[in-house]
Order: C-alpha cells, then structure tokens, then sequence
C-alpha cells in the first residue's frame, strides 16, 4: 500500500526552492566548488552521518585527495587513516576501489550515467542520483535518509522504508516530485528540509513551506513517520585484544581487508576463548614473561553490542618480523594511522594516564 492520502496533493518543488533560496544550507564545503568527486566524496561520507560530523572529515580529505586520480594512486592505509573515525570503513574501501576502477575503465573520471554509477562499488541508486543532480545538473532523483522523511511525512507512507513496498512507494513519489528544471536546486533543498526542519524529532512544521499540504500535519501524525525499524535485540559479542608494549613501540594488528574494521590497525585480536598463553606461543614461539588483565571497553555496532577485554602480554619484538600483519609502532604514531574509533580512544586513554 503506497500511501494514505484521500487525494493527490500539491507539487512541493515551488514552495521547497523558494524556502531554500532564504532558508537553505549554501556554505557546505562540498558546494564550494561543485564538482561530481566532491559531491561523490560528501555524499558517501554523508551516509548515516550528520553534516557537521562529515564536514571536518570532508575537508581533511579534500586537502589530502583533491581529485579522483589522487585517491585512486593513494595507499589504502591512507585513505582509512583520514577515514578513521567516522565509522562503516567499506564505504573508505570501495570509494578507493570504485577510484581505481574509473581509472581503469572511465578514463579517469566518474561516469555520468546511472547505470554505470551503481555498477561502482558502493554507488547505489540514491547516491547516483545526487551525483548526477548536483554534479551534472541532470534530473535524477534521490532517496536518503531526510528525503524520505519528508516524502513520508507529506504523502503519509506507512510502514519502515526498509520494507521493499514501503521503498518502492517512496521512490515513486521521489521520481514524481523531482523537477525537470532546477534540479540540483531542489535536491539539495529536499535534503536541507529533512535535515533542518523535517527532523526525526520535534519537526518545525510551523516553519515549513510545505505544512498547508502535508499529510502527516494535517492528521498530527508526524510522530507516526516514516514508521520505526522493527525491534530486534543487538546481541552481545566479546573479544580481547592484546596490549604489547616494549622498547617504546606498540604492537598493532592490520585487520583483514573485508569485516569489521576492515583494512584498520587495531590492537591484535585473541580470537575466540584461547588463552593468552597459548595465542602468545603462536605467534611469538614463547610464552609470555608475565599476563595481566586491562580495563576493556564496550562499544555499539548496528547490529550486536562488542565487549573487549584487553590483556597486557610481556613478550619479545620479534613478532613483526615473520608476520606481516603485525606491526611495531611507535602509540603517537600509531594514533595518526587508520585506527577504529574505540581502539584510538583506548590508547589515547593509556597514554594520558601513563
């Protein structure tokens, strides 16, 4: 069932471009200049992600990879280094990928075509679409997070727009409500709505060009959409991590490419129940001179809740040298490096109380 409504209601382009030439957002860095790398870049960051989290991210980034064939030639460790903190890191690997394969077969730029663009990796329908429409001008249409609230709440669509009828709804009124002129005018204005007036909570209706016409207003049933993720209980997973200290250098884990953390340094992982003891004779032929447990941490992933348990190991250096994916670095360093959010505000914390 796509929607509610007991009859069609009006157009929101009009009212949504002339709200946005007063009301708008016009200084994000990513509209300064206009380009389809940087809104490719901002839109990827962007991904359930608030503006003002992305925006030092984005200009960092900027500085470092100005242009699509400067990611592309960059370090993997690189690019999750100026990711590091923002969290999903495959979005930070398949923009690098996606990079090199427009390299490879686009001539060294972003193709300009929707299929092609969701043929990238991490491209999907909507981010396509902004590319296209603030990057080229061409008329597309998008659907994240804030336009589909403010699709929801003006055409009172029921149900959680992870249900593929739900989705399928909105993206009808998205194609129906995207202008053929001005297009990249009123897709940053829908985005702009969403995310300033037409908020998840406390939405200001009274200071929104579309009230007169909205549904959910109308009916006082703004609360009611877009309706909630079905409730599932986060299960709980443990781990432990180990804490090697020796000679001034810490010992960091690159994790594997794809998973949790993929592609970071992170502090080497025991995986599973082994006991310490035994995982310290694995990987350095010995056993630890002394084993002491460490304040661990918590921390919330999507979809399962982690808790770590970290054990301080006494061992030799010599681990670096017959595994590759174990390095020795310096904790200043290793704190400019890749590193996931929760693991640099460990060592961060064992340094300031050191």
């Amino acid at each position: 069932m796509a929607a509610a409504e007991a009859e069609p209601r009006a157009p929101i382009a009009p009212a949504l471009l002339a709200w946005a030439r007063r009301h708008g957002r016009h200084d994000l860095p990513w509209q300064h200049p206009v380009t389809p790398y940087r809104v490719w870049v901002s839109e990827i960051m962007l991904q359930q992600t608030q503006a003002a989290t992305v925006v030092p991210y984005f200009e960092r980034f900027m500085q470092r990879l100005p242009d699509l064939r400067a990611l592309a030639d960059a370090l993997l460790d690189d690019v999750l280094a100026l990711w590091s903190g923002l969290g999903y890191y495959a979005r930070a690997r398949n923009l690098h990928r996606a990079a090199q394969l427009c390299i490879e077969t686009h001539g060294g730029e972003l193709p300009a075509t929707l299929d092609e663009l969701v043929a990238l990796p991490g491209i999907g329908r909507s981010t396509a679409g902004a590319i296209l429409a603030l990057g080229h001008g061409r008329r597309a249409s998008i659907l994240d997070g804030n336009v589909k609230r403010v699709l929801a709440r003006y055409h009172a669509v029921p149900g959680w727009p992870g249900k593929a009828a739900t989705l399928r709804a909105l993206w009808e009124f998205a194609e129906r409500e995207t202008p053929r002129r001005n297009v990249a005018a009123y897709t940053q204005a829908i985005m702009d709505l969403g995310a300033t007036l037409c908020t998840r909570a406390a939405p200001g209706c009274e200071r929104c060009p579309l009230a007169k016409d909205c549904a959910a207003r109308l009916a006082g049933t703004q609360a009611l959409y877009p309706g909630p993720r079905p409730r599932r209980e986060r299960p709980r997973r443990t781990t432990a991590f180990a804490w090697i200290e020796t000679g001034g250098r810490l010992l960091l884990e690159q994790r594997p490419p794809s998973g949790i953390w993929g592609g970071l340094l992170c502090l080497p992982e025991i995986p599973g129940a082994q006991d310490p003891h035994d995982w310290c004779r694995q990987v350095f032929g010995a056993p630890p001179d002394a084993v002491s447990e460490q304040p661990g941490f918590e921390h919330e992933f999507t979809h399962f809740r982690l808790s770590a348990e970290v054990v301080a190991l006494d061992a030799p250096q010599r681990a670096a040298k017959d595994a590759p994916m174990l390095r020795w670095m310096p904790p200043q360093a290793a704190l400019a490096a890749g590193l996931p959010a929760p693991i640099r505000r460990y060592i961060e914390a064992r340094l300031a109380a050191a």
